[in-house]
């Protein structure tokens, strides 16, 4: 029979069809399109199915039918761990620089690579060379099995270790690495939500957290005995459940991947620190009186004078030669109020004054005390503030004041708004009359 339905074959396989079919549909449209996320996003399913396929395929009969089916299960590397790591690596990488290649970085795969290739060697010698063209035998498990794939079990145990260990020192450093990434949103970016990859910080958090789960059962198959196939089996239950989560989360990703990123590790280590935020006043510093020529018809009307802040270090903190940018950036935030564009980067900012990024997010580090997010956020911070308590718009949402204020959502309004204000928009806003 080839597959055999009960209870512990019957719950995995709703994870490992999905996961295949995604994983095919992503390779095949990485090869349409080049995109290099689809094709690790994919590889990254591929390697959380195959663990879970084996304890799905041993359930249902296929280790123990003597046949066909019980020599492919030993000839399929189904414990990638040594691969899982850095490919989760390479991932995040690839999602946050469009100019990412693995030509330059292949090597990082180069273990999982081996430990596939050992047992591709190991089909060729055993089922090729000594059975197909010397008309040898299979010497183990009733003449399924061959000599190579029996040592490849030797190598099992060390080469499961050294996974771990890779899964542990490649995790870790790619969280280093999403707290870069977040300061470089912060550099360039005025809406960063969509951009922060949260669903994948939290999934390489909860993988790590399954790490813990595996250690824990080989902790204790070694010091109480052996847990069997059925004790180990809510484990991979537990892996199978990454894989919907793997799914979901990476699909978001790689849709949001589609915005220019050059997110590079080596550049944002070269970046000398900023003052906390904490430390940076919200009105220290003045603007004069911005022009409000909002897109509400109430605000044409009577348009009201705002003061549009810019906190953190004086002028004179910058070099003289950068002051005439200082205020040309200044006076371009205050009559084309570009803040109102939601999705405004850096780089827009920069073609706009006939600069470089490089010099335009000095001048705001340095000159106005703050990254470029904060920068941009603190003008709509203000226009918020000053809409919120203007009477003739009381009868604005706050979804409505966010909108018109330059923010894209109002989660990201709300946060916003509490992080410079101290105060939510609720709290700000005029009492309904």
């Amino acid at each position: 029979m080839l597959f055999e339905f009960g209870a512990h074959s019957a719950l995995l396989l709703p994870f490992v069809v999905p996961g295949l079919a995604l994983a095919g549909h992503l390779l095949i449209k990485a090869v349409r399109f080049g995109a290099l996320p689809d094709v690790l996003l994919s590889l990254l399913l591929l390697l959380n199915v195959l663990p879970v396929a084996q304890w799905m395929l041993g359930f249902a009969g296929w280790y123990d039918s003597h046949d066909g089916h019980s020599t492919a299960m030993f000839y399929v590397p189904w414990q990638p761990w040594l691969a899982w790591g850095p490919a989760f690596y390479l991932y995040f990488r690839s999602l946050t620089n469009q100019e990412f290649s693995l030509r330059r970085h292949w090597l990082h795969l180069l273990p999982g690579l081996i430990f596939a290739g050992l047992y591709a060697a190991a089909a060729l010698y055993d089922l090729v060379w000594l059975r197909a063209l010397h008309g040898r035998a299979l010497p183990f498990h009733f003449g399924t099995k061959g000599e190579a794939a029996h040592w490849l079990d030797v190598l099992g145990a060390p080469a499961g270790w050294l996974g771990y260990a890779l899964m542990l020192g490649y995790g870790l450093a790619t969280l280093r690495l999403f707290r870069r990434y977040r300061r470089y949103l912060d550099d360039n970016f005025s809406d960063t939500e969509r951009l922060r990859f949260r669903g994948l910080r939290d999934l390489l958090v909860a993988a790590l957290l399954g790490l813990v789960l595996w250690l824990s059962f080989e902790v204790v198959n070694r010091a109480f005995g052996p847990l069997g196939y059925g004790g180990y089996w809510y484990a991979y239950f537990a892996n199978g459940a990454l894989i919907y989560y793997l799914s979901i989360v990476g699909l978001q990703a790689n849709f949001a991947a589609v915005t220019p990123l050059r997110f590079q590790p080596e550049a944002a280590e070269a970046v000398p620190p900023r003052p906390p935020a904490s430390e940076v006043a919200t009105k220290d510093v003045l603007l004069e009186a911005v022009p409000t020529s909002g897109s509400s018809p109430a605000m044409a009307a009577a348009p009201l004078p705002v003061e549009a802040p810019v906190a953190g270090a004086p002028a004179d903190a910058l070099a003289p030669e950068l002051q005439p940018w200082r205020e040309k950036l200044l006076a371009l935030m205050a009559n084309d109020q570009p803040w109102l564009e939601p999705e405004l980067t850096l780089a827009e900012l920069a073609h706009r004054l006939r600069t470089n990024t490089s010099l335009l997010s000095h001048v705001i580090n340095t000159g106005c005390g703050q990254n470029f997010n904060d920068f941009v956020n603190t003008y709509r911070v203000a226009e918020a503030e000053r809409k919120l308590q203007d009477p003739r718009l009381a009868h604005y949402s706050l979804v409505g004041i966010a909108l018109e204020s330059g923010f894209n959502s109002k989660s990201t309004f709300n946060r916003v708004f509490k992080k410079l204000t101290g105060r939510t928009p609720g709290e700000v806003a005029r009492p309904k009359s």
